[in-house]
């Protein structure tokens, strides 16, 4: 590893590590990423057979971290992002892939909302949807568009905000009207200051099943991290695996996971 996370001075060079940590927006958003990672692909090895090349729709692909993970894994993937700016980003980013990655990643322009205008049902072995529902006012009927376009036996795998933990990190800083409020609303604001709005385990397990695919495994993610200091040094690599493995051990445990900032839900298609 080149240099020291933290360390001043021009000769520094950047870490791996370091710059891992930057591209995914520093702790939070590498924790997230990370763990959504192991925690797909554990869910993709419980769903279907090993070396199977499946057919993944990513809704709302934002940066396209996960799009392009599970390309460069064989995957034959579809970018959903109704953002022009962030299309042309990853675009970019898929450009200094290699042929075999870009051939096997396709990107449309389109509202979340827009998936029967786009896709047969059956289409997908694999649906993502991270980080979108938090923007959509009324998620049912979003959550059963991604449903009739899933295979039978396919995954469903969300990421949203967790509604029922809205009260506790603005209590532990001490900011009590809004803790106080959150108890009784669903909506926060994110880390550029907009309102967006959280989910219930218990009402998403509900439409889950409504819509034909019913859970089959959840976790919590960021239970420790989702006020990581921003201008906080990166950690050193043996000290991010350290915050990894704590994220991950608590994301599966209750009663920590059912406090996380976020939740990772996975319905399978039956």
């Amino acid at each position: 590893m080149g240099g020291v996370p933290g360390q001043r001075g021009a000769s520094r060079e950047t870490s791996p590590t370091e710059l891992w940590l930057r591209t995914l927006g520093g702790v939070p958003g590498a924790v997230r990423q990370v763990l959504v990672a192991r925690q797909l692909d554990e869910r993709l090895a419980a769903a279907f057979p090993a070396g199977r090349r499946l057919r993944v729709l990513d809704v709302g692909t934002g940066r396209g971290t996960q799009a392009l993970r599970l390309a460069r894994a064989g995957h034959e993937v579809t970018g959903m992002e109704s953002d022009p700016g962030t299309l042309a980003a990853v675009r970019a980013v898929l450009a200094a892939e290699a042929p075999q990655v870009r051939e096997r990643v396709r990107l449309l322009e389109a509202e979340s909302t827009r998936t029967g205008a786009h896709f047969t049902p059956g289409s997908f072995d694999v649906v993502l949807c991270h980080g979108v529902l938090m923007h959509v006012e009324e998620p049912d009927a979003v959550l059963a568009g991604l449903a009739r376009v899933l295979a039978a036996g396919g995954l469903l795998s969300l990421l949203v905000r967790n509604a029922d933990a809205l009260a506790l990190r603005p209590g532990l800083e001490g900011d009590w009207d809004t803790a106080l409020a959150a108890f009784d609303s669903p909506l926060t604001r994110d880390s550029g200051g907009r309102t967006v709005r959280a989910d219930r385990l218990g009402r998403l397990t509900q439409t889950l099943g409504s819509i034909g695919a019913p859970l089959s495994a959840w976790y919590g993610v960021r239970v420790f991290t989702d006020r990581y200091p921003a201008h906080a040094a990166p950690p050193r690599a043996e000290e991010f695996d350290r915050i990894l493995d704590a994220e991950d051990r608590a994301g599966r445990t209750d009663p920590y996971r059912r406090v996380a900032a976020l939740l990772h839900l996975c319905g399978v298609r039956g």
